[in-house]
Order: structure tokens, then C-alpha cells, then sequence
């Protein structure tokens, strides 16, 4: 049992600091020089390179400048592969989850709304068809052909979001099932 103020525990403490430090530095180093020979700079290159696990270099204090030089290759035209993404970005699973549902959601309404509009338009043209001569028959069926086309586009650009969103959720839940096998690995060798 640890006493409060027990030299042990606190060279322990101590020991443990100053290791986590020189990883740190050491992922730093490593990313400057990455950086500077070009390399391309991903979570997992920059985890290898440096010697460390992965969970280190999403954790806070590490992962922003990570992040800063993957932003300053993109800019410079080094692309890094989008499965690079972090388990810890800005949204959570359950978020990107609720997203595909509301995704899916609007995809169903903005069906029923076509199909509404369809129909509503199928009344019009025949009542207009009933009131012009064939002259303008020409000139309407193309305007109703590129609104079909229109809508046609909006709905392959809604199933194109929701493929994204779809593969988005699987990279997510692939990065969340490493980070928790990263932190029971970790828990061991801290209890050890």
C-alpha cells in the first residue's frame, strides 16, 4: 500500500514522468525529421519511427502536432491516406452513427418527396398537355427532363454521402477496437 509521501512512490512517479517525457521527445524529434526528409507522416509511421505505441501519439499534446504537419504536407501536396484518420477526432462513433441514421433518415423523406413531386408534376403536364398546342410540348418534356435529371443527381449524391458515411463508421469502429487493444495492453504493463 502506497503512504502518502512514501519516497518510493514518488521516485516511482517521478521515473514514470521522465519516461513519458523522453517518449514524447522522441516523437517530436522523429516528426521534425520526418517532416524534413519528406517523408509521408501518418499516426502509425510516426508511432513506428519513434519507437512507441500508438495510443501516444493520439493522446493529447502529441496528436496536435501530428495533425499540424499532416495539414502542412496536404497543403503541400503529400496526401495522407484517409484510414490515418484518428479514433479520437472531433467525433465520437456514437456521433457519426447517429449521423448515418439521420443521413439515412433524410434519404427516405427526400425519396418521399420526389415521389411526391413526381406525381404532382405528372398532374400539371397532363393538364397543361390538355390546354397547349404540340409546340410547346417539345419545350416542356425538356425542362421536365432535366428536372428528372436534376433530381436524379441529388439522389445518387445522397447515396454517395451515405456510402462515405458508412465507410467513415467502419475506419472508426477498426480505430476504436486498436485504441481499446492499445490501452488493455497498456493497463498490463502498468499493473505488471
Amino acid at each position: 500500500m502506497n503512504v502518502p509521501g512514501d519516497p518510493r512512490a514518488t521516485a516511482l512517479k517521478a521515473a514514470r514522468q521522465k519516461d513519458s517525457e523522453a517518449k514524447r521527445a522522441r516523437v517530436l524529434d522523429v516528426l521534425a525529421r520526418m517532416q524534413r526528409d519528406g517523408v509521408k507522416i501518418t499516426f502509425a509511421s510516426v508511432a513506428k519511427a519513434a519507437g512507441v505505441s500508438t495510443w501516444l501519439v493520439y493522446a493529447v499534446g502529441v496528436r496536435e502536432y501530428i495533425e499540424a504537419a499532416r495539414q502542412d504536407q496536404l497543403e503541400h501536396g503529400i496526401e495522407t491516406p484517409p484510414a490515418a484518420v484518428p479514433p479520437q477526432s472531433q467525433v465520437s462513433l456514437d456521433s457519426l452513427k447517429t449521423d448515418l441514421a439521420l443521413a439515412r433518415q433524410q434519404i427516405k423523406e427526400l425519396r418521399a418527396e420526389r415521389d411526391k413531386l413526381r406525381e404532382r408534376l405528372r398532374l400539371q403536364l397532363g393538364a397543361e398537355l390538355d390546354q397547349q398546342d404540340s409546340s410547346n410540348l417539345v419545350a416542356v418534356t425538356d425542362e421536365l427532363s432535366r428536372e428528372r435529371d436534376d433530381l436524379s443527381h441529388q439522389l445518387s449524391q445522397a447515396k454517395a454521402d451515405n456510402q462515405v458515411l458508412r465507410e467513415r463508421v467502419t475506419e472508426l469502429e477498426d480505430d476504436l477496437t486498436a485504441s481499446r487493444q492499445s490501452l488493455r495492453k497498456m493497463m498490463r504493463t502498468n499493473s505488471a
